[in-house]
């Protein structure tokens, strides 16, 4: 059975990951089917994304027992080698998503732990079941976040936040995550109001929604307000007058849905 699921319609690339039996947990083939589905996405006309879990959950995180056999291998090299970009391919499962140059929305529900956790904070937008669980999970293990999230934690929660989460592994309800600013909203159906997220940006003109994507990474990365100030202005200049850009203009001044060829 495939681990990872892809479709499209609409304008939108659904990913499910398609582990339900062992809630999503992740395998060798299911981190590198994730990395292959993200590859895909980004490389196909979808205007943005949505990523969700089949079963009871969003991704439980490893399963412990299908990694025992990395302790055969040649650890340095699997952990230390730069196989995808700056990353290796555990912290790609949740990098990739970044590096997918439109809007990626998770639907998250059920358990949502460790490495599982780190693929929905490589997501653009997090909607929550306000019954998931999430946990930084790695501590229980003996081991720290080393799937993406020290890259990405930091730009979302305080200081004493990742701390506490990190050195306890304790488990968090969403309306707690929402307050901490690991999620970005609750919903009843998560699936559902991803869908309609998705839907509100593929309508959007399509090279603006990748430049804005483009431009907030640049921003979050650290570069100085001059180097920030410049990109705005080169890629404000790449879409004005551009065909998206008269065509969001026309349909405004007409009253009409834009038609984005």
């Amino acid at each position: 059975m495939a681990r990872v699921t892809t479709g499209y319609k609409d304008n939108i690339a659904y990913v499910t990951l398609a582990r339900p039996d062992k809630h999503n947990a992740l395998d060798e083939e299911m981190v590198n089917a994730i990395i292959a589905a993200g590859q895909e996405v980004a490389a196909s006309d979808a205007r943005a994304v949505v990523l969700s879990g089949s079963g009871k959950s969003f991704c439980a995180g490893l399963d412990m027992a299908s990694f025992a056999v990395l302790a055969q291998r040649d650890l340095d090299s699997y952990v230390m080698d730069r196989t995808h970009h700056d990353a290796n391919a555990f912290q790609e499962v949740a990098m990739v998503w970044r590096r997918v140059p439109v809007p990626v929305i998770a639907a998250v529900h059920g358990a949502c732990f460790g490495g599982g956790l780190q693929i929905a904070l490589g997501a653009d937008i997090r909607v929550a079941h306000p019954d998931a669980q999430l946990s930084v999970m790695e501590m229980k293990w003996g081991l720290i976040p080393d799937m993406g999230g020290m890259a990405l934690l930091p730009r979302l929660v305080r200081s004493d936040v990742l701390r506490r989460l990190t050195y306890t592994a304790e488990k968090i309800g969403a309306q707690q995550a929402l307050d901490w600013g690991l999620v970005t909203e609750l919903a009843g159906n998560p699936l559902s109001r991803a869908n309609e997220l998705a839907a509100a940006i593929a309508a959007q003109s399509p090279s603006a929604i990748r430049a804005a994507k483009r431009l907030i990474a640049q921003a979050e990365s650290g570069a100085s307000q001059a180097e920030v100030l410049l990109a705005e202005s080169a890629e404000q200049l790449a879409l004005i007058g551009k065909p998206d850009q008269m065509e969001a203009v026309t349909a405004q001044l007409q009253k009409r849905p834009p038609n984005f060829r």
